[in-house]
């Protein structure tokens, strides 16, 4: 028999009409955020970074593909892994089905990562993604962005992820189990896959001039987990123990 609460469908009807009230007032507050996110000050970007791509080198400019506005996956997948974070795949699932909509509402979607284009392209395959993915191999472009990391800053303790240093579960020695757990499906070690992170970075183009306007890391990415809104929605919410996601070609397997 259930543990659950049970009730009529007239509690039911009285407890839901409570929750739509605290739903409705987190809407409210999404869209303040929203105006928030807009209004901060935008960050002229003069560094000249160079991506590899499908259609060969390319400036930050370029992957804007003639539109104003650039929203930046950064996607984790060191030089050397032999495969892209599970986590990120889970996520980028998605990315499919809503990059030709913001296409056409004057927003390019473009994932960077830090793997050779090469091994990129191969991955893309495999999954059966068709967003756009550059290579940011050779460029400062995800160190100054705060999503990859030296191995002397893991060192030295001074790894700076989503605004804090030394705040985040991956910086820990030893790594949590997870973590390791995941770099294995990476064909890397823990404080290598340690080395990439996650997050999104916004960028608008202006009068011919790149201006940086916005990035999240780490939870605020989790609007973009399609897979988590649905949990949340579930009867027995998000429900984990630990890593049960994968990649999704891998379920099913031993």
């Amino acid at each position: 028999m259930t543990q659950h609460i049970t009730g009529t469908r007239e509690e039911w009807l009285a407890a839901r009409l409570d929750l739509i009230e605290a739903e409705k007032e987190l809407t409210r507050r999404s869209d303040e955020l929203a105006r928030r996110r807009q209004e901060l000050p935008w960050v002229r970007v003069d560094k000249a970074y160079r991506f590899d791509t499908e259609e060969g080198s390319a400036t930050l400019k370029d992957l804007f593909k003639g539109r104003s506005q650039l929203l930046v996956y950064h996607f984790m997948f060191g030089p050397n892994w032999t495969a892209g974070c599970p986590s990120c795949s889970m996520i980028a699932d998605g990315f499919n089905g809503f990059v030709v909509h913001l296409a056409n509402h004057d927003v390019t979607l473009s994932v960077v990562s830090r793997a050779p284009l090469a091994k990129l392209q191969a991955y893309k395959r495999r999954m059966g993604w068709s967003f756009p993915w550059s290579s940011s191999q050779g460029s400062d472009f995800n160190f100054d962005f705060k999503v990859a990391f030296t191995e002397q800053q893991q060192r030295e303790s001074s790894v700076e992820y989503n605004y804090q240093r030394g705040s985040h579960a991956m910086d820990a020695t030893p790594a949590p189990e997870p973590v390791a757990q995941i770099a294995a499906t990476c064909g890397t070690d823990a404080p290598t896959f340690s080395r990439d992170r996650p997050g999104l970075s916004a960028f608008v183009l202006e009068d011919g001039a790149v201006y940086h306007s916005y990035s999240t890391y780490s939870r605020g990415l989790d609007g973009l987990w399609g897979s988590y809104q649905w949990l949340d929605r579930a009867p027995k919410g998000r429900n984990e123990t630990g890593v049960w996601w994968r990649r999704h070609d891998e379920y099913g397997k031993a």
